[in-house]
Formats: C-alpha cells, sequence, structure tokens
C-alpha cells in the first residue's frame, strides 16, 4: 500500500522530546499548519508549543494514539527504547500505516530493532539523526541522514523540508544512525583542533577575531570554526549541542568501531578529552566547552587577560 504524502490539511503530528533542538524543531511545523501533539519529561519545556496550539500528550502512547507521523528526538538510547518500546511507549497505541520518525543520535542495533517491532504491526519506522546544532534547528538548516524504507521517507519528505536542508535517505534502518557516526567521528577529532588553535593564538597574543577571520575561509575553514569558535572567543559555552549527549555518541561509534574490527584513535582521544571536560563539571555545556579542558591542561583559565 502506497503511503500518503504528509499534507497540513489532513497529517496529525506528534512530538516527543522539547530540548535544545527539539523545540525549534517542532515549532517548525506548527508554524507550516500542522496539528501538532507533544509530550516531553517535563511539560513546562513544552509550554512555547503549546502556546502556538500544539496540544498536550500525556506520554509517547497518548501521542502516538492520536497522530499519523510521530517524531522524537531524545537523550540517550535507553530514552529511544523507552519511547517506542517501553510500557508507555508509540508501538503500544500506533495505528497501521503511522510512521514513527526517530531523530536522536542513537545505536544503530535499536534503529533496526525498532523498525522490525514496527513492521510486526504495520507500522513503518524511521531513523532520522540530524546534524547543525541549535543554529541549524532554529533556522530549519540541519542536515538529515535518514534509514528505512523508501515509501516511508518519501512519505515524510515535506515534513522533513521544513526541518532541514540537506536531506538524503543513506539506506535501510539503521543507516542513517551509521551516517551520523561517521558525521560524529569528524567533529570529534575537528573539535580538537579548533580548540587547539584557539589555544595556540591566544597564548601567542594574536587578536583572536582577526585570526579567524584568516582562517576560517581558507582550507581550515568547517562548520565547527565558523559557528563555535566565535563563541568560544566570547567566552559562550552555552549549549548548542550538550557534552553529555557528544560522549554518548563517541562511545556508540567506539563500540561499533570495535565490532566492525577497525581502530580509530582520533576518535579514542576525542572521547578521553571529553570525559575529562565531563569529569570537572562540564557535562551541561556546549561541546565547544573543550577549550577550558584544554586551556586547565596547560596551566590556563580560558578568559583571562591571554598571557605573555
Amino acid at each position: 500500500m502506497e503511503l500518503g504524502t504528509a499534507d497540513p490539511d489532513v497529517t496529525k503530528v506528534g512530538w516527543i522530546g522539547t530540548g535544545v533542538m527539539g523545540l525549534s524543531m517542532c515549532r517548525h511545523l506548527i508554524d507550516a499548519g500542522y496539528q501538532m501533539t507533544v509530550y516531553s519529561r517535563t511539560r513546562e519545556r513544552s509550554a512555547p508549543l503549546l502556546d502556538a496550539g500544539a496540544k498536550w500528550g500525556a506520554s509517547p502512547a497518548d501521542v502516538a494514539s492520536s497522530s499519523d507521523v510521530v517524531f522524537s528526538i531524545v537523550g540517550y538510547p535507553d530514552d529511544v527504547r523507552e519511547v517506542h518500546l517501553g510500557q508507555k511507549g508509540t508501538l503500544k497505541t500506533a495505528r497501521p500505516e503511522t510512521i514513527l520518525v526517530d531523530m536522536t543520535t542513537s545505536r544503530p542495533a535499536l534503529a533496526g530493532e525498532i523498525f522490525e517491532a514496527a513492521r510486526a504491526k504495520n507500522v513503518h519506522s524511521v531513523d532520522a539523526p540530524v546534524s547543525g546544532g541549535d543554529v541549524g534547528a532554529k533556522n530549519g538548516t540541519l542536515s538529515i541522514m535518514i534509514g528505512g524504507e523508501k515509501g516511508a521517507v518519501s512519505a515524510v519528505g515535506p515534513l522533513f523540508e521544513k526541518l532541514g536542508r540537506t536531506i538524503i535517505h543513506q539506506g535501510p534502518a539503521g543507516a542513517g544512525q551509521h551516517t551520523k557516526m561517521a558525521n560524529q567521528i569528524l567533529i570529534a577529532t575537528n573539535m580538537i583542533g579548533v580548540c587547539e588553535s584557539l589555544l595556540y593564538a591566544w597564548k601567542s597574543g594574536l587578536d583572536l577575531d582577526t585570526v579567524l577571520q584568516s582562517v576560517s575561509s581558507g582550507a581550515a575553514g568547517s562548520w565547527s570554526l565558523s559557528n563555535l569558535a566565535p563563541r568560544i572567543v566570547r567566552g559562550d559555552f552555552a549549549p548548542g549541542f550538550f557534552v553529555e549527549h557528544f560522549v554518548k555518541d563517541m562511545a556508540i561509534a567506539l563500540e561499533e568501531s570495535a565490532r566492525m574490527g577497525i581502530t580509530l584513535p582520533g576518535l579514542a582521544l576525542s572521547h578521553q578529552l571529553y570525559s575529562e571536560l565531563m569529569a570537572q563539571g562540564g557535562a551541561r555545556q556546549g561541546t565547544q566547552a573543550l577549550q577550558l579542558a584544554l586551556a586547565r591542561m596547560s596551566g590556563m583559565e580560558w578568559g583571562q587577560a591571554a598571557p605573555g
């Protein structure tokens, strides 16, 4: 049976998880005219969406019971499992032909497990993790990496278009999560380079803003350099993406690497450094807070007058 394409006049949408990114992403769909039911562990986090016209769901199961498409973006694989496979999970009440879209960065094998459990109930499951941080979520410019069956992916295409700019179907269930692991591996070592470069420039007495003007548009350019380095210079370590979630992602990538029999020493080093940042109390800071840990390793405190 061919699935109908999402349409704000007929498609009812559910949204589970209204954190740093989920709140903005859900709001884009409300603004596009979709009827929305939301759930988060803390109802107050969803207040802006409720004020914008969304209905409240008492649980993931409650959300699924009144939705044609259910999005989730939560913290950890255990949260994903509870949201979809738990006693009050979406698969308890999802009607046949409902489409579940998990946008959490999670384990590829779990995406496959949810896909099989959903298929047994004639429900569709898509894994669609994203990259672009809080900026991409707010601007609707995320990169969306998708795993799942073509029909379900096509059906929710108009919804993805409200959330992201780069939307690519990577393959079957779990392929989206594998692609996100490749993304996180790239970011992991790139963030070390960004922070070490700024530490070097700072110690040498350079003006960091003018350094960024020179290096951001050259061969060293990257999303992290353009978007996170200016925050570091300003001393802004608020989360666009939590350190603790990045450590989770790297741990998944290391697990998958070990399972496949490959060695990724750069990823292992980044995981070690970010784990140290967590031990220093930085779990709920943004990933750019790695700068603080690296400065401390050199006996300095970032944000003071540049040492001579």
